[in-house]
């Protein structure tokens, strides 16, 4: 898995490409986590997952896990651009009643 963060304004966004699975969740984990500390005022996480092929349970709880580190800043999570094939598993996970969608990350940055 590859994966990209840049800083705006308050918003952490988050680009990953690849799986998200008991292989990458713990660098996903520690490069967001990373981010969050180094970046203080942080109020939201954008989490683009156009390029994101697989996720298992280990991603979902990686997700679940940062969510749960902005709601701690109360802050919010917003995932973009969910392709269809994991649209589904996220829907039976549940996650989208936790954490809003939005097609893209201008229309996700202008929740903050």
């Amino acid at each position: 898995m590859r994966i990209e963060t840049k800083r705006l304004g308050r918003a952490l966004v988050v680009r990953c490409f690849g799986e998200l699975d008991l292989a990458s969740a713990a660098e996903f984990r520690q490069v967001v986590d990373a981010k969050l500390a180094e970046w203080e005022g942080v109020r939201q996480i954008v989490l683009n997952l156009g390029q994101v092929t697989f996720v298992d349970s280990s991603g979902l709880g990686a997700i679940l896990g940062r969510y749960k580190r902005i709601q701690q800043r109360e802050g919010r999570m917003v995932l973009v651009e969910v392709p269809p094939n994991l649209r589904r598993l996220l829907e039976f996970s549940g996650i989208f009643k936790l954490i809003p969608t939005r097609a893209s990350e201008e229309e996700a940055l202008k929740l903050a």
